[in-house]
């Protein structure tokens, strides 16, 4: 049966061989999707090992830009964003490499959650490999602003001159902001530390300000209370991100696109109830 896994350390806590199940399910597609523990020094043998046989991988923290350096062919997003985190085995052996998280947070703000990016505001916090692989994506939803706020400024300011080109892209620090914005999408892992980013509340225009945090789990994250205490419209966590990304890796690989309504409804039903 062709195999396919989710590469990452640690990768206990993955949902992706759920998603994928319940997608393998929904289209009747024959498959087996696994997680698997890469060593954090040695992932480039311990994916080439499993592609002797397997067709996919997702990969996740903290191996993309390994997975990226790994591919044998890169598709134009993933060659802007400098991450991978979907490899497919070729015909003729090779690895292609994609970055679908752009794609995913896109159409989980904007089809799941029915939030309008054209003509907004957008402020995107941190600098790291979460913001690189959504900042083309982002941009092609021509927001009037994007302002990347980072911790060490210099990071931001030199992702937003490499992707210029492609829209009102500009850098800040945390604390130079002060001005409400439209949307607030926080790339940072501070909730995984149950901390938030130094950002100002006042940037939250209350009943209006939508904001999204990159992270989930089964309670709302350290960012979405700090959100609705200061009056954000919504707060929404990144677990639709995780199951619209893994539909693009899905169709990626088996040529069939799954619904992603009913798969999120089940896997929020059973984090709840567990």
């Amino acid at each position: 049966m062709d195999s396919y896994v989710v590469f990452g350390n640690p990768i206990g806590h993955s949902k992706s061989p759920a998603i994928h199940r319940l997608f393998a399910e929904q289209t009747g597609e024959q498959l087996t999707y696994t997680s698997l523990l890469a060593p954090l020094e040695d992932f480039d043998n311990c994916a080439l090992g499993f592609f002797t046989s397997g067709l996919g991988a997702n990969v996740t923290l903290p191996f993309k830009e390994d997975a990226y350096r790994l591919a044998d062919r890169l598709t134009e997003r993933a060659q802007r964003a400098g991450a991978v985190n979907l490899l497919s085995k070729l015909a003729d052996g090779t690895l292609l490499g994609d970055n679908s998280d752009g794609e995913g947070l896109v159409r989980d703000l904007t089809i799941n959650c029915g939030v309008t990016l054209k003509g907004q505001r957008i402020l995107l916090l941190g600098a790291g490999g979460a913001v690189r692989g959504v900042l083309e994506p982002l941009l092609e939803q021509q927001p009037v602003s994007l302002v990347i706020a980072n911790r060490t400024v210099d990071k931001a300011e030199l992702l937003a001159q490499a992707f210029a080109e492609l829209g009102p892209v500009a850098a800040a620090g945390f604390d130079w902001l002060t001005e409400p914005v439209d949307v607030i999408i926080n790339a940072t892992s501070a909730s995984l530390a149950g901390d938030l980013p130094p950002i100002a509340s006042s940037l939250i225009q209350a009943g209006h300000t939508v904001c999204y945090d990159m992270m989930y789990g089964k309670e709302p994250t350290p960012f979405m209370q700090w959100a609705l205490e200061h009056g954000a419209a919504v707060a929404l966590d990144g677990f639709g991100m995780l199951v619209e990304q893994a539909a693009v890796a899905f169709e990626f690989w088996r040529g069939v696109r799954p619904d992603t309504a009913p798969v999120l409804k089940t896997l929020r039903e059973q984090m709840a109830a567990s």
